[in-house]
């Protein structure tokens, strides 16, 4: 069952020892986090199999929500500073 993590979902997947081994030669060579190419890999595989209207709409939601999330950031840090938003 997944966790909600801020914005996100934390999920808990089991891979097989040797394809796990190889994902972390080609994150090492590619200079990424295992898990990030993990996150690339699903991300791929969700695009190929919905439909480009059902992903096109998904992607911008969670952009819309990551752009949320930073404003709020950036205003909460501008108002512990005391100034004025």
């Amino acid at each position: 069952m997944p966790v909600r993590q801020g914005g996100k979902y934390y999920t808990q997947i089991l891979l097989d020892v040797n394809r796990y081994k190889l994902m972390e030669e080609i994150a090492e060579r590619e200079g990424i986090k295992t898990t990030a190419l993990i996150r690339q890999f699903a991300y791929e595989g969700l695009k190929r199999r919905a439909s480009a209207a059902e992903y096109n709409a998904a992607e911008a939601a969670d952009n819309a929500a990551w752009a949320a999330s930073v404003k709020r950031r950036v205003m909460g840090r501008m108002r512990s500073k005391g100034v004025s938003c």
